[in-house]
């Protein structure tokens, strides 16, 4: 569910301005509404389930999720749509940290590495099938069919739940939730959206842009005070002592932000400029699936022999040239001599990055640990992806309703995706200055793990528009 909503938007993002005659920021916010939701409250959502029972707050999340979707098909206009997509945001945060945690709960050895590759694989499958079935039902119905799909699946999905998966919990968890990190870092990633989607829109002279980034700037700084106060951060900051692990998170801010900029404007361009349908613009970007499917494992294996610091930094290089070659699309050519390059290059990108990233986040901290590191790497990947939403698009110069005007919207993403690229190779110096490859091998059943976890993680990405997710689905 999570990984076919968070593909299916981008490939609606120009239907629905169309239907309500709205601007770039508005369309902008349907986006990081539920991604700004999502991130402020992940972490918050896996400790719930710790304390609670992992399965009571998974189908607590399904069922949020399924209504909150099913306002969005009915929703009458922007403002409410953005409103139903925050609600279906925090509903992403209960059920997506329990999925994964409820399989390691359940399994061990063996059969606990087959249920990941399952999960990891299945997710695949959504987010491969996101796209056409978005783009099909966009052609055949209406863009609002693309939230009604949720309705059964969410039935299925509880219904199943209620009767087939155990209870679990954390009976080393602390007895605090951190409600007041919470709070704070939804509301400094609320107010810092704001002003960066709406500064440049309105100008910054505007009293609501200038309030909100003050009032966001302040929060952040309350933030890490109150963080750094607490006896049970909802970040573990005792994880960022460690080098690798800071430089890691690092990398994946700046990658996945390059990432998730381009490929927000991506389906938006193939229709408004080169006239694609909704379902050819989805099928259009089918190759970067089908290569990250086929090539992160391997990615994984390799990482786990060589150490990751080669492949961390050619492989953010590599998708910067792909993004870059994504200027093609607007100049007249056809698919197969435009689009067909860049996604292929953009995609050998990010195989050869995710799989090694993600081991790295992995094997910075203690292995009891590494579900909290894993889920800290996909909430930093989709602040990342936030930020960049609000902000590449106007440094790019697109804003208001020039997303209508064909020859003005292409001029500005070549600009936003150069910006895009050079921030994937910013993201490969980092890693190729700040990563160090271990002494010693990887455990056999860490490189395992890595590999299968490389589609959740780069489901994140896909957040913004058609690729992948995160996750902690």
């Amino acid at each position: 569910m999570a990984a076919i909503d968070s593909t299916v938007v981008g490939i609606a993002l120009p239907s629905i301005g169309r239907e309500f005659h709205t601007s770039f920021g508005t369309l902008q916010w349907v986006i990081t509404g539920y991604t700004l939701t999502l991130a402020a409250l992940l972490l918050i959502g896996g400790s719930l389930g710790d304390h609670y029972g992992r399965r009571l707050i998974f189908c607590i999340g399904i069922v949020w999720f399924t209504v909150s979707s099913a306002a969005c098909a009915f929703a009458p206009g922007t403002t409410a749509l953005v409103v139903v997509r925050m609600l279906q945001g925090i509903g992403a945060a209960l059920l997506t940290p329990g999925s994964l945690a409820i399989l390691e709960s359940t399994f061990e050895g063996d059969d606990r590495g087959r249920a990941i590759g399952a999960w990891s694989g299945l997710g695949g499958v959504a987010v491969a099938a996101g796209p056409l079935l978005g783009g099909y039902l966009i052609a055949a119905a209406s863009w609002r069919w693309i939230f009604l799909i949720n309705l059964p699946l969410g039935v299925v999905v509880l219904v199943t739940s209620i009767r087939h998966v155990p209870e679990s919990r954390d009976p080393s968890a602390t007895a605090r939730i951190d409600l007041a990190g919470a709070a704070l870092a939804t509301a400094a990633l609320a107010c810092l959206t704001y002003a960066l989607i709406e500064g440049p829109a309105k100008g910054w002279h505007d009293s609501w842009a200038i309030a909100t980034l003050v009032v966001g700037a302040a929060a952040t700084a309350a933030f890490v005070l109150v963080e750094r106060a607490s006896a049970a951060p909802m970040p573990p900051l005792r994880f960022f002592r460690s080098r690798q692990f800071t430089v890691t998170n690092s990398v994946t801010l700046i990658v996945y932000a390059a990432l998730s900029g381009a490929l927000f404007l991506l389906p938006v361009v193939l229709q408004v400029v080169d006239r694609y349908t909704p379902l050819e613009s989805g099928v259009s970007l089918l190759p970067l699936t089908v290569v990250m499917l086929l090539l992160s494992a391997r990615s994984g294996r390799l990482a786990s022999r060589i150490g990751p610091r080669l492949q961390m930094g050619v492989g953010p290089v590599l998708a910067g040239a792909g993004l870059a070659l994504f200027v093609r699309v607007t100049n007249n050519s056809s698919y197969v001599s435009g689009v067909l390059p860049a996604t292929l290059v953009f995609g050998l990108g990010l195989a050869t990055t995710v799989a090694p990233l993600t081991m790295t986040a992995l094997s910075s901290v203690a292995d009891e640990h590494a579900g909290l590191a894993s889920a800290v790497n996909n909430d930093v990947a989709r602040v990342g992806g936030l930020v960049a939403v609000a902000v590449i698009p106007p440094l790019a110069g697109i804003s208001g309703t020039v997303y209508l005007h064909p020859g003005e919207l292409a001029a500005s993403f070549h600009t936003a995706v150069f910006i895009s690229a050079s921030l994937c190779v910013l993201g490969g110096i980092l890693a190729a200055v700040g990563i160090r490859n271990p002494e010693r091998e990887p455990r056999p059943d860490r490189a395992a793990t890595s590999g299968t976890e490389t589609l959740p993680v780069f489901h994140c990405a896909l957040d913004a528009p058609a690729l992948v997710a995160d996750e902690h689905q």
